[in-house]
């Protein structure tokens, strides 16, 4: 019996994809420009089967690449090295909501978005919300450990894990945590596994702490006439208000052109240089109210333009609106964007966006950006257009090395949110010193001696082995 009788032995012949035609939806993710063809798919219902697939690569040494539902944005879940994708699209049951423990206990394919609607009819919160939540999964979540706007007050997926189970390299299945707030019994093993990318063990199963659902939400739009001011009005809504807001989210005038082109339609304080968007929740009205009416207050003490209060979902969709449409925007205006999430202290944004704006003038690759002002998470989109394809190709590694180079220089580091996946390992060792980048080859080697487990990813080539 070959691997693929035996893979179809373990999970069904249907649940085993190998037409190329069918396979291609899962040899890319939302970067642009790459495309890994793995020899199969395969989608197990259950961590049982997990397990199995895992003890048959150990054995037969074919390399294994674990995938949620494609949304990555560094080639994480790619078959770079070939071998199978494990796809777990088909373990995307919600298990438990457990009110009386604020706990929910979600298999690994549940989409992020459908988690969001199913805790809050019970009137529960589950904060994390990624640009993609209502496409990615928990399971990619974790293994990228996803933040998004809310993480400013709310954090990161990192914070709502309490427990999970896994399924290791060589098929072993372990068990951490569970439906407790407190746990230090012996080593994390399930911090160890998130943000892990998939190259240490696979997660079929998570238990996850909910939130109270907030009573009421309001959010604001303010422009300004430079990122300088922006920025220190986040530092004075924090500092000074003593206000964390739910979001602090910015966009710069070249973004919001943009989605007003593609739009086709008026957005507000478009021409504006900067604009903030600051959202509030609460217990009441009567407590969003007065934290909104202090922080405007503030931002026009600090030189916005004017304040936008909306309170509908209406009016929110509408303050919205650029922000949500801005990546579609960008690849509709060209044929390749790379996305890049550097991030920084908040206090220095202004500065990470002049020097980008200094490598944008210099090299002639067209930049916009936007991100997390909360928590000094950037995003640059670096836009093809049309350029010729042997300039981009020689020119875009240099013009990234910049980037990530300015950020490590205010004290950032290479990514906030997206990962280093295959795309970034090249540049690891740029914000990650020679002990650190040992003690990590060292962790994978130790759990993953035979390199079968999503091999190519964050780690440098000449750290694989």
């Amino acid at each position: 019996m070959n691997e693929i009788e035996q893979l179809r032995a373990i999970v069904g012949a249907a649940n085993v994809v190998t037409a190329d035609e069918e396979k291609e939806a899962y040899a890319h993710d939302e970067l642009p420009g790459l495309f890994f063809l793995p020899e199969a798919v395969v989608k197990p219902g259950s961590t049982r089967e997990v397990s199995a697939i895992m003890k048959l690569a150990d054995e037969l040494l074919f390399p294994v690449t674990p995938r949620g539902l494609g949304t990555g944005l560094s080639g994480g879940a790619l078959a770079v090295e070939g071998g199978i994708v494990l796809s777990l699209e088909r373990m995307n049951k919600i298990l438990e909501i457990d009110a009386a423990n604020l706990m929910a206990v979600v298999q690994p394919g549940v989409i992020t978005g459908e988690l969001h609607k199913e805790v809050e009819a019970k009137g529960l919160y589950y904060p994390v919300d990624p640009a993609s939540l209502d496409s990615c999964s928990i399971g990619g979540n974790i293994a990228e450990n996803a933040g998004g706007p809310r993480a400013v007050k709310y954090g990161i997926t990192r914070d709502y894990v309490t427990g999970i189970e896994a399924v290791m390299p060589d098929g072993e299945i372990i068990r951490y945590g569970g439906k407790v707030v407190k746990n230090v019994t012996g080593y994390d093993l399930a911090n160890l596994l998130i943000g892990s990318e998939g190259t240490l063990g696979i997660i079929t199963e998570v238990t996850l702490k909910l939130l109270p659902l907030p009573a009421c939400r309001v959010d604001l739009l303010v422009p300004f006439d430079g990122f300088r001011k922006a920025a220190d009005t986040v530092a004075s809504i924090i500092t000074g208000k003593k206000i964390i807001p739910v979001v602090l989210e910015f966009m710069d005038r070249a973004g919001v052109k943009a989605c007003e082109a593609f739009l086709g339609k008026e957005l507000p304080f478009s021409d504006a240089a900067a604009q903030l968007i600051i959202g509030l929740d609460g217990a009441s009205k009567e407590e969003v109210e007065s934290q909104y009416e202090g922080i405007a207050e503030l931002c026009l003490e600090m030189g916005a333009a004017d304040v936008l209060v909306a309170e509908t979902n209406q009016s929110k969709d509408r303050l919205w609106e650029a922000r949500r449409c801005l990546l579609e925007t960008l690849k509709a205006q060209s044929p390749v964007v790379e996305v890049e999430d550097v991030v920084v202290p908040r206090s220095k944004i202004p500065d990470l966006m002049e020097k980008v704006a200094a490598i944008s003038a210099r090299t002639g690759f067209k930049m916009v950006q936007w991100g997390h002002a909360g928590d000094g998470n950037v995003h640059i989109g670096v836009m093809k257009m049309d350029m010729d394809q042997a300039a981009w190709e020689s020119g875009l590694d240099g013009v990234t090395g910049e980037i990530f180079a300015a950020a490590i220089e205010l004290g950032g580091s290479i990514t906030g949110e997206h990962g280093i996946g295959y795309v970034k390992r090249k540049f690891l060792s740029m914000s990650t010193g020679p002990a650190e980048l040992r003690l990590m080859r060292t962790l994978k080697r130790a759990i993953d001696p035979k390199g079968i487990l999503n091999p190519g990813k964050i780690l440098p080539s000449d750290l694989q082995s």
